[in-house]
């Protein structure tokens, strides 16, 4: 691929404060969705294709840190600065629960099934709610040895996944017996955590390092040494032929799984790149930032047939989407008041910046 091929981004305006987590849904009979997670305390869902805002899930009162959709893209969950995780009515934007907690809460995510929701932050702590039964007290798992920077569910929900903010590691535990089974040896603060949509690989970044594990007998499969420190990392889901990374040097970089080598160096954010996903087909993905933007990447052909959903004379394909697949979403969706919220945000102090 020529690397001076020059991509041209979605550009996703909407936050007033630094873009700290992203979540695709999986595709869905409405398409799929984008949520974001800001430290603006105003998470944002947004048409995965086209970039096109939906609408802003009011309520919280700190920095949301992290945000989930659940695998029919009905339900938001989202993890927060002022000591609460909520669950979100994904088509009204209503809250539907809402689980208080004794510290920041800095990461959630729904099990495969959607019938659980696992918290964790800097209480030590990971708690299972059922959303069956959202008024019993949730489960608690046995204490984390840190304080819980992300969370991830694999092997059918029989298997959480979690990393800690103050030490290196992921930790594999057992949701029968409460137990850590495994862990994935760091040296660095793992920042991002990742299972593959085909449940090979478990994807790390730590430091300035992007490790993939298999996920099943959790040796070490791939070791690659980045050009900076990076925060996040995320493999093509359809064919896992290349990764992305990206970090402090404000910059996305595309890399080849087997070999490690740079494929491309996207350029565009003004500050440093907190997280990347890719979409649940691989066509493109999402990079969020310090700047508080949100840009949406398209990957180029995944296979020589797949040319039209390369970059077109250096400009992005446009992607048609039906008129009723998002007013589905957005019909009853609360809107937000940006300047509002603006208005709100110069007023507060908020809680739990980092």
């Amino acid at each position: 691929m020529d690397k001076k091929r020059v991509a041209i981004p979605l550009v996703c305006h909407g936050h007033s404060r630094p873009v700290v987590d992203l979540c695709y849904s999986p595709v869905t009979p409405d398409g799929f969705f984008l949520i974001s997670a800001s430290k603006d305390s105003n998470p944002m869902l947004r048409n995965g294709e086209t970039g096109d805002w939906i609408g802003t899930f009011e309520g919280h009162k700190g920095a949301v840190w992290s945000c989930c959709l659940d695998t029919n893209a009905l339900r938001a969950a989202t993890g927060s600065a002022d000591f609460s995780a909520k669950v979100w009515d994904a088509l009204t934007g209503d809250v539907l629960h809402s689980f208080e907690h004794k510290h920041i809460v800095r990461a959630c995510a729904f099990s495969e099934d959607t019938h659980l929701l696992l918290t964790g932050g800097l209480e030590k702590v990971l708690r299972i709610y059922d959303l069956n039964r959202p008024d019993a007290p949730p489960r608690e798992v046995d204490k984390s040895p840190g304080s819980v920077r992300t969370v991830t569910w694999l092997h059918s929900d029989q298997t959480i996944l979690s990393s800690c903010t103050d030490m290196g590691g992921v930790r594999l535990w057992d949701v029968r017996s409460g137990q850590i089974v495994q862990t994935l040896e760091t040296k660095s603060s793992v920042t991002s955590a990742e299972v593959s949509q085909d449940g090979r690989y478990i994807t790390t970044a730590d430091g300035s390092t992007v490790k993939f594990w298999d996920a099943n007998h959790f040796g070490l499969v791939k070791s690659y040494n980045m050009p900076c420190t990076v925060e996040s990392a995320s493999l093509e889901p359809k064919y896992g032929m290349k990764f992305i990374a990206g970090g402090e040097d404000m910059w996305i970089h595309v890399f080849d799984f087997h070999t490690g080598d740079e494929i491309a160096c996207n350029k565009g954010h003004h500050g440093p790149v907190h997280c990347l996903r890719f979409a649940p087909g691989g066509e493109s993905y999402a990079s969020g930032s310090e700047d508080g933007t949100i840009r949406i990447w398209q990957t180029g052909p995944l296979t020589h047939d797949d040319s039209d959903e390369a970059l077109v004379n250096g400009s992005v394909r446009k992607v048609k989407v039906s008129a009723d697949e998002v007013s589905r979403k957005i019909e009853g969706f609360n809107i937000a008041d940006e300047g509002k919220t603006r208005e709100k945000e110069k007023e507060k102090e908020e809680t739990g910046n980092e």
